[in-house]
């Protein structure tokens, strides 16, 4: 028969290898080729989606005080805030519509949406008032956008094989990690602008270094709409990577099998969407305290910090690139399930080392800094201090651990060898905890349309985000590191307990009911 998939003819990109197959129904070559298309389109997709919302975060505080002069510190935690809350809801309805409609329909719409909050953000400066809730609706709308992820992961879980879905994953997490990397460099391509920049007096649209970015944002969203009208199509195969049939489908052939019946253990649903919302729980919580931390114990000034803590999240995702490569190859030797009990070690070891001990104290900022201190008591307060100038009202800033911060007095430094080496650890945990979450769930679930439960999965992460930086915070700046370290040590046992009990849940929905071997 002409035309039959043979094994080893082609490997997919980023090695997508479907491995040796144990089934007897060949695929064709044509169908093969259909199916990656689409899931390469949704490596796009998701790296795009992660581009959209990072390019801006270097420039959000100036351009919010730029347009607003009312906007303060915590209004800007609720513009942070409102890109995850807007994920959060959006999700598991993205998620319900993939899974009786066309997938194209929910991907089209999401990104649409997030082009809009683009070009909204470009214009946010024309009202005559209240500027700052224009951008709180924009960055919201860009998080609704974002919603799209569970319908990309869902996708993808429906479109691969068991042994294909690992790597698959491990793509789609590559390819969002890089978004995170290079937005922020896109951002700084265009700061040559300047923020006068140049007026398109006919639309009224401003283009600044401020707006340059959302606005290539938008252009690429659009691109985006138009390959999947044009590559994207329906594809679903069973674990074993048989096509299947289902509503999704725009067309089925007479030789596509009904998908495979069989409950979905519910506990080990529930396991899984604790354990991711721990894994982004932990992460947000670094992301959040790592310029706080820095600025207390090494006595750096806002610009040292903003330069150094830039280099180091932009490290990590590069160290993450290299994990989810290494994961991929690791996975087929050891298993999933060990790989994330490996993960979650890593991190706890990574903050039990963060601990403060020793009789060495951070140097005390004595001073009082009045309103331009860098306090840590809101989201809005932290995030803050990677856009102050280190220089205000022509003082130098004064630097070390803020004086009304108690803990100060008696919490020993945490040595920059420890910082730097929890930094690695938690780099290496964490991108393993978030792709193998959101492999395992993915088999769990089966062939199954996954829409909304993958909706629901990013709706934890989001929660995650929001939770993570308002414990750290209010934890940090009451009681210190060694209390806030210490909790995250113990929600990380507790988290590792929890994997021990459902271990044996964490399985395949085909290898549960023995249509395939582990």
């Amino acid at each position: 028969m002409a035309g039959l998939r043979i094994e080893g003819e082609q490997e997919p990109l980023l090695g997508d290898t479907p491995g040796s197959r144990e089934w007897d129904i060949l695929e064709t070559e044509e169908h093969y080729k259909s199916r990656w298309r689409s899931i390469r389109i949704l490596y796009l997709t998701m790296f795009l989606s992660s581009v959209g919302f990072s390019i801006v975060m270097l420039s959000i505080w100036p351009y919010l005080q730029k347009i607003d002069q009312t906007a303060d510190t915590r209004f800007l935690g609720w513009v942070i805030a409102s890109y995850s809350l807007g994920q959060m809801v959006a999700s598991p309805i993205f998620g319900l519509w993939s899974n009786y409609r066309p997938r194209k329909e929910p991907l089209i719409v999401s990104i649409f949406i997030s082009v809009a909050a683009n070009c909204l953000y470009a214009y946010v400066h024309i009202p005559a008032s209240h500027n700052k809730y224009y951008m709180l609706v924009a960055r919201g709308l860009l998080g609704i956008g974002a919603g799209n992820v569970a319908v990309v992961r869902s996708y993808t879980a429906g479109a691969t094989s068991l042994q294909e879905r690992t790597s698959s994953m491990a793509n789609i997490s590559m390819c969002q990690a890089l978004g995170f990397i290079l937005g922020p460099v896109f951002q700084t391509c265009f700061a040559f602008i300047g923020e006068k920049g140049v007026t398109w007096d006919v639309i009224k649209l401003r283009i600044n270094m401020y707006t340059t970015p959302v606005l290539l944002s938008a252009f690429l969203g659009i691109l985006n709409i138009v390959l999947i009208l044009a590559i994207l199509r329906e594809h679903r195969v069973d674990d074993s990577g048989r096509q299947c049939k289902n509503i999704n489908f725009e067309e089925a052939s007479s030789d596509e099998m009904q998908v495979p019946q069989g409950n979905i253990d519910q506990v080990a649903v529930v396991a899984i969407n604790v354990l991711f919302f721990v894994a982004l729980f932990i992460f947000a919580v670094f992301e959040t305290i790592i310029a706080p931390l820095t600025m207390d114990m090494y006595a750096w000034t806002q610009e040292q910090a903003v330069l150094y803590n830039g280099i180091i999240l932009a490290a990590l995702g590069v160290e993450a690139v290299v994990i989810f490569v290494g994961v991929k190859l690791l996975s087929k030797k050891i298993g999933e399930r060990a790989i994330l009990l490996g993960g979650l070690i890593i991190v706890w070891v990574g903050f039990f080392i963060l601990l403060p001990w020793g009789n060495q104290f951070p140097r005390i900022q004595w001073e009082d800094l009045h309103n331009n201190s860098i306090p840590n008591t809101t989201f809005g307060e932290i995030i803050i201090g990677l856009w102050k100038s280190p220089m205000e009202d022509g003082n130098e800033r004064p630097t070390g651990c803020w004086i009304e911060q108690a803990w100060c007095l008696y919490t020993p430094v945490i040595h920059l060898a420890q910082f730097l080496t929890s930094v690695v650890l938690i780099g290496v945990g964490y991108p393993v905890c978030n792709l193998m979450s959101y492999t395992l769930y993915s088999k769990v679930l089966g062939p199954k349309p996954q829409g909304v439960y993958m909706g629901w999965l990013t709706a934890s992460g989001s929660g995650a985000r929001i939770l993570g930086p308002v414990f750290i915070s209010q934890v940090y700046a009451h009681w210190g590191p060694r209390w806030a370290f210490s909790l995250v040590c113990g929600i990380v046992v507790l988290t590792i307990t929890l994997l021990g009990v459902v271990y044996r849940r964490l399985i395949a929905l085909s290898v549960r009911y023995g249509r395939i071997q582990e």
